[in-house]
Formats: C-alpha cells, structure tokens, sequence
C-alpha cells in the first residue's frame, strides 16, 4: 500500500484554520528515519553522542529524511548526578524496545535507528534508504499560547498492529555538571524529549485523528520546541514512520 499526502489533502484533513499559513509537516512515500539516542549527562561517553545528534541540526540534506530524538534516562542518577532532563518513562521505553528487537543491548550512550541497535560509524541514512512507508502521517502544530502547545493532524497506517507516539522535543540546551562522571563540563544537548505521549491506538480502519494539548513547564523555551511523531510495529518495535516539525512562531 503506498502513502501520498498532497498539501491540499493535508490542508483538508487539518480544518479550516489551516487554510492560513500553517505550521504543518507531511511525510512522504518512502520511510524516514526515527534515530533515538538514549543518554544521560550522569555518563562520561555520552557527551560526543550528544555532540554527534546535534550536528545533524544544522545539515539540510537530512531534513525530511532524519528525526532525531534524545531521551535521558535515569539510572545514572544515582552515581553522583541528577540529569534534570530524565524520566523513568524513558528508560522504561529504552528497555521496551530492546524486549521488542529481542536484544540484550541497553547501555548509554546507544542510538536506536528505526527501532534497532545502530553503532554505525558513517551517517545514520546509510543502508537505511528506499524502504517504502508503513504510515502516513500529517503533522500541525498551532501557536504555544496559554502556556499550551496544541497538536493536530492525522496517522494512517497500512496494516494492524502499529501504534503512533508523539514526542515534544527542544534544542538548544545547556548543563554545567558539578558532580559525577561529567564534573566541571559545560554540557549541551538538542532534541531532548521533553514529553512522550502514547502509545496512541488506530482504529479499525487504520486511521487515527491527532488532537493534543501539551502543557508547557515555566522555563522552556518555546522558540526552540518542536514535535516529532512516529508510528512503530507494537510486536517489533520497528518504525514505519516517522516526521517532525519545529514550533512556529506565534
């Protein structure tokens, strides 16, 4: 089954308001790659990973075809530094998609590429082109006012079995770690995961209809949020798509 969105279907099935100029993202016929590094400011190999996701911001050719996502997980805070971006929730998820993969490997820092362990050395495109989508997906996300981030839009899957998630993200951060491994380095991250909501169910048609309020804690820095969102296999864990798209300014 192949997917197409045209901007007109898009525009369609995210309502009127979007006739305006619009903060949407669409994906295309063939997969994108999701590639999740899971990480911790409490680990002293961590930060060229952290170094190594943050280069693919500035490189346009990746754009529409990588979606990099960084989540912090928890279990190092209790060797001597607390990361003030990790959540249970993703270490949680981290040792998930190991179960789903059927692997053994969980460690930081470790990059998953469309759900599997990926230690390459080149880019994380390499070898991971052409696959056609499992999924489509139009993404919309409308003005951080009210200390609210709406997100709208839609997910069409082409088989049962997959679940969409959807992940607040932001860039631009900056840690200075006084204890632990990383004690006494100035640390600075992009895509942290900020929220990960899901999973979010399709219904029998394979057809899901996107409508979120996010909250958004004091001190985050709405010029630099984005939302990912990406549909993965729930018996395998594998990613059949995947897109993102950084807030607009109000």
């Amino acid at each position: 089954m192949k997917f197409h969105v045209s901007t007109a279907l898009l525009l369609a099935c995210l309502g009127p308001a979007a006739a305006a100029p619009a903060c949407v993202a669409q994906s295309g016929e063939q997969r994108a790659v999701l590639l999740e590094l899971y990480t911790s400011e409490g680990c002293d190999s961590c930060p060229p990973a952290d170094r190594r996701l943050s280069q693919w911001k500035t490189q346009a050719a990746f754009a529409g075809r990588l979606v990099p996502l960084a989540f912090h997980v928890d279990y190092w805070d209790r060797l001597g530094w607390s990361d003030r971006f990790a959540s249970p929730q993703y270490t949680q998820r981290q040792y998930a998609m190991a179960g789903l993969a059927r692997s053994r490997s969980v460690y930081t820092p470790q990059f998953l590429r469309n759900g599997r362990d990926w230690r390459g050395a080149a880019s994380p495109l390499d070898g991971a082109g052409g696959l056609p989508a499992g999924a489509a997906i139009a993404l919309e996300l409308g003005a951080a006012n009210g200390g609210q981030l709406t997100v709208s839009g839609s997910v069409t899957v082409a088989k049962p079995g997959a679940e969409a998630w959807l992940a607040l993200y932001e860039n631009s951060l900056e840690s200075v770690v006084l204890a632990g491994e990383n004690g006494g380095k100035v640390l600075r991250h992009d895509y942290v995961v900020r929220r990960l909501i899901g999973p979010l169910q399709p219904d029998a048609d394979g057809r899901l209809a996107l409508r979120q309020q996010i909250v958004l804690e004091p001190g985050w820095k709405r010029a630099d949020l984005g939302v990912a969102a990406f549909v993965q296999d729930r018996g395998n864990g594998e990613i059949l798509q995947a897109v993102q798209r950084h807030a607009c300014s109000s």
